[in-house]
């Protein structure tokens, strides 16, 4: 508002420019005529007639003026003020004559038309932004010097379990970020109380002069555990490899020696004490192999072979071979999986015999199964009323057993399973009270570039 007053004052200025200067180009032919009748060279009459038609002209050439100069400057002003208000819908006149007003007023005209292609792009480019930052995965932020938050996308705020009005302008310590925006570059750390791992980049950034910082986080926790799980794999290949090609000439040595001792003589306690050595030699070594070639299992998964699964009939059949607790099944949907029936039956078997066992370890309390829609897919959902999960971070990390009896390779598997067939097993402490929650995620159709390369056998 103010520069529009400034713009027609200055106007009004202008306008009386132009006529004071046509007063002033016409002051010498009125002071010759008043020369000329002062000296007794004219009459009134024709020295009236003289004034006034020089009045005229006067009154011709400053409103000429005014029109050819004043009126297209006043014109170009307009432009440039509505272009700086943002609004490039107006347009200068006389952008065709060949004076240097009209080159003026198409500059001024190029000028509006770059400015409203910029504006166009701008807007384009701001509502991509927007969708891009909308469909983002991985939760990113934006902060300024002083560390408050001033982009967050959905992602960032389903992190954070906030809204948006209750995010944008808090500081990063009142939202738990100060440790990550403090973190370097391309590390890994983890964020409240979720097992997930995050992958920080960091980037800096400049807007109205002002350095502010882009935080993005990507969650690498299965690429992690997927890495960590090829690591067991090697050793697992490895160690079966010399463990076996030992315990089994161990065992047959043994074997051969205890079938000789009846044939010795000597003292009968010796002779005893010898065959009950060999005998526990030739039965350690047997069990010892047994305990390898379990192992073996994780490195030697083969990819599942695809085919249609009726769930409800799977799961009635896995509910009904664990006999030890009375398992309660929540029958869902009429759901069919794309997927390998013997290979998924044996994970729902792990978890089921997993819930039976914390079951019976708080009371022999029922189990309970079902699935629902979820997602584009199915989750299957089974809970135990046990004594809950203490130590979530091991949950997957194979050997790693709080079982007695134990071999640390049921969830493991299971989860190997699960990932072969495109989905997810996660374990949750229930909030109702004592117990845990196994959930699977599976999709509905599987895609050939989600299947599991083969493994080859390890010799």
């Amino acid at each position: 508002m103010a520069y529009e007053t400034r713009a027609r004052r200055h106007t009004r200025q202008a306008v009386r420019r132009a006529w004071l200067y046509s007063l002033l180009l016409s002051l010498p032919a009125l002071l010759f005529l008043g020369i000329f009748f002062y000296q007794r060279q004219l009459d009134l009459a024709p020295a009236l007639l003289i004034g006034v038609c020089l009045l005229l002209y006067l009154a011709f050439i400053a409103s000429s003026l005014v029109d050819s100069f004043v009126r297209p400057l006043q014109t170009l002003s307009n432009v440039v003020l509505s272009l700086r208000e943002g609004d490039y819908s107006f347009r200068a006149r006389g952008a065709a004559s060949g004076d240097a007003l009209g080159e003026l007023a198409a500059e001024v005209n190029a000028l509006a038309d770059l400015l409203q292609k910029q504006r166009v792009r701008s807007l384009e480019a701001t509502a991509l932004l927007a969708r891009v930052l909308e469909v983002m995965h991985a939760p990113l932020f934006a902060f300024d010097r002083e560390n408050r938050l001033q982009l967050v996308n959905n992602a960032g705020l389903k992190l954070l379990d906030r809204s948006s009005s209750r995010s944008i302008g808090h500081a990063a310590g009142d939202l738990g970020l100060d440790n990550l925006l403090a973190a370097p570059d391309q590390s890994i750390r983890s964020f409240g109380a979720s097992p997930a791992r995050w992958l920080l980049r960091k980037a800096v950034f400049r807007q109205d002069g002002a350095p502010h910082t882009l935080l993005v986080l990507a969650d690498v926790s299965v690429p992690l555990q997927e890495e960590e799980q090829a690591a067991w794999k090697r050793l697992i290949r490895v160690l079966g490899h010399e463990l076996s090609n030992s315990l089994a000439p161990i065992k047959s040595i043994a074997g051969s020696l205890l079938a000789r001792v009846d044939n010795l003589s000597g003292d009968a306690g010796d002779i005893n004490d010898f065959r009950r050595g060999l005998g526990v030699v030739e039965s350690r070594a047997d069990a010892l192999h047994r305990f390898v070639q379990s192992y073996r299992q994780l490195a030697q998964l083969p990819p599942p072979r695809l085919k249609p699964v009726a769930l409800a009939i799977l799961m009635e059949r896995v509910t009904l071979l664990d006999q030890r607790l009375p398992v309660q099944l929540d029958p869902g949907p009429a759901v069919t999986l794309d997927a390998d029936p013997d290979q998924l039956e044996q994970m729902l078997i792990n978890l089921l015999a997993n819930a039976v066992d914390a079951s019976l370890a708080n009371g022999s309390q029922p189990v309970r199964v079902g699935w629902a829609p979820a997602d584009a897919g199915v989750q299957i959902v089974i809970e135990d009323r046990g004594l809950g999960i203490a130590n979530p971070e091991n949950l997957f990390v194979p050997f790693y057993t709080t079982k007695s009896a134990g071999s640390g390779i049921g969830l493991v598997l299971a989860q190997q399973i699960a990932r072969a067939h495109g989905g997810e097993i996660s374990l949750v402490n229930r909030e109702d009270g004592d117990g845990a929650r196994a959930i699977v995620r599976l999709p509905l159709t599987f895609t050939s570039q989600m299947r599991q390369e083969p493994v080859a056998p390890v010799s």
